[in-house]
């Protein structure tokens, strides 16, 4: 976890703007869920499988794909299955293809997950969006839930959005370029931020939709 508090951010931003002050004393406090597997790794792949498809379905097919690997899933494991041991446990061509390049990209230290929290957000960013199937949304993820990152804001997120403009009574989500500029306010905490819109989206406040 970071060294500053989840509590300490949430006051920090609260002190910051009226609106988010508000949302905050109704959303109460902040839980970032816990990350889906402590490896990277597996957290990448299991990122990749569940992308656009609905839970279960999702859940089902992840459950084959770490099956062939019995507990064992690394860059190498992945390198050495066939793609037809993918497709049979239903993973698509498409997602196959990107796990084998996430493995590759790992295994060749384009992507070095071991010494990746030594790295700048901007770098983390750029280094998973050269990731086949992975784009900047799914790197923000990352940075939120795997590595516990304070200062993301992730303005190309519907919810993030949606529950900005609920927050602030606005009839339409702002553009993700204004809403970038919204965030400089939130500086180092804008992950803090942008886990309250979500929450507003949750909370549909009174004369929202």
């Amino acid at each position: 976890m970071p060294r500053v508090s989840l509590r300490a951010a949430t006051l920090e931003v609260a002190s910051r703007d009226p609106v988010m002050a508000g949302l905050i004393e109704r959303g109460g406090p902040m839980r970032l869920r816990p990350p889906r597997d402590p490896d990277h790794f597996v957290d990448l792949a299991e990122t990749i499988v569940y992308q656009q498809l609905a839970g279960s379905a999702a859940k089902a097919i992840w459950g084959r794909v770490a099956a062939l690997f019995d507990g064992r899933m690394t860059p190498a494991t992945v390198l050495a299955t066939s793609d037809e041991a993918f497709r049979a446990a239903g993973l698509s061509r498409n997602k196959a293809a990107s796990i084998r390049d996430l493995a590759e990209k790992v295994a060749g230290g384009t992507v070095p997950l071991e010494n990746i929290r030594r790295l700048s957000d901007d770098e983390i960013v750029a280094r998973l969006s050269a990731i086949r199937g992975i784009g900047r949304w799914t790197a923000e993820m990352f940075l939120i839930f795997q590595l516990r990152r304070l200062d993301v804001w992730p303005v190309d997120d519907y919810g993030v959005r949606k529950g900005w403009a609920v927050a602030h009574g606005l009839p339409q989500p702002l553009k993700p370029r204004e809403l970038m500029a919204e965030g400089e306010r939130f500086r180092p905490y804008r992950t803090v931020a942008a886990w309250y819109c979500w929450r507003a989206v949750d909370l549909q406040l009174p004369g929202q939709r």
